[in-house]
């Protein structure tokens, strides 16, 4: 057990303002990997269900007709600036193709505002309930640190000053616009594969029960605004039973990642020999077909 907390306790000696990058790092690659991605995923998930962001998404018909390469593309883009930050090339890259991306849109600041509060707070809230421990002050406040520096070199103002502050933000923006919407349905319907990848995970004799389950990790409020039916209380008893028991596992058996995530490179369906960055993302050609 003591190894178990080595990662934990490196992070409590390190400095949350300065070494954000590091921590935040060293919790998708080392300390919860599968949570990480899947706390991502569903924060990608919520990211498009306000009817207005739907609306841009629909429009572009990215996530509806090319949804591998959208879901690849996103990925990889979000990918690289955590593995390699604001400062290196891949990662300075990576933040021009996005502004690029969203340049010919116009996004109000608060629902840019919302997709960064997604991708702060639903992982943070995921590994808060089912990771294999909760994520300490330091890892909630590295969290925030780095979105709120890419928020800032995307040119999103009024970000909350904490954590706790963006939370506070993120639930109220959440209760007042998260609103039954068709474009929302149409992309989950679309993108629901993005998390039926993740059901092999599952402990096995949750896995038959596939679209069911993808139902059950999205709160009540998100399936309503998806136009997702509320699936059985047994399998939503079922996933929560089989994820605090996989939690409990890996706390008391678990040990910690030697191998980093994504050290062989990030490997894709849509890129299989490898991508350019510059190339990520709908072309100038494609985006208003």
């Amino acid at each position: 057990m003591k190894g178990r907390y080595a990662n934990l306790n490196r992070i409590r000696a390190l400095d949350p303002e300065r070494d954000y990058l590091d921590i935040y790092q060293t919790m998708l690659r080392y300390e919860f990997p599968w949570d990480m991605k899947l706390g991502l995923n569903l924060a990608f998930n919520r990211s498009f269900s306000i009817p207005a962001i739907a609306a841009v998404h629909t429009t572009t018909g990215e996530l509806t007709d090319r949804t591998q390469k959208r879901i690849d593309d996103t990925g990889l883009l979000m990918y690289e600036m955590v593995l390699n930050g604001f400062e290196q090339p891949r990662g300075r890259d990576a933040l021009r193709r996005v502004n690029q991306i969203h340049r010919p849109y116009d996004i109000g600041n608060d629902d840019f505002l919302y997709v960064l509060g997604c991708l702060v707070v639903v992982p943070t809230r995921w590994l808060q309930e089912y990771g294999w421990r909760p994520p300490c002050c330091h890892e909630r406040q590295a969290t925030h640190l780095f979105y709120r520096e890419l928020g800032r070199r995307m040119g999103i103002t009024d970000i909350p000053g904490s954590y706790e502050d963006f939370e506070a933000w993120f639930t109220a923006h959440d209760a007042a616009h998260l609103q039954p919407n068709d474009d929302a349905a149409a992309i989950e319907r679309a993108t629901r594969m993005l998390m039926l990848t993740r059901i092999p995970r599952i402990p096995r004799m949750l896995g038959p029960l596939g679209n069911a389950l993808v139902s059950a990790m999205y709160d009540a409020p998100l399936r309503q605004a998806m136009r997702v039916d509320t699936p059985p209380w047994p399998v939503r008893a079922g996933l929560h039973v089989g994820l605090k028991l996989r939690a409990r596992s890996q706390r008391w058996f678990g040990a910690p990642r030697t191998t980093a995530l994504f050290a062989d490179g990030i490997k894709t369906k849509s890129y299989p020999d490898g991508y350019d960055i510059s190339q990520l993302g709908p072309q100038h050609d494609s985006v208003h077909e």
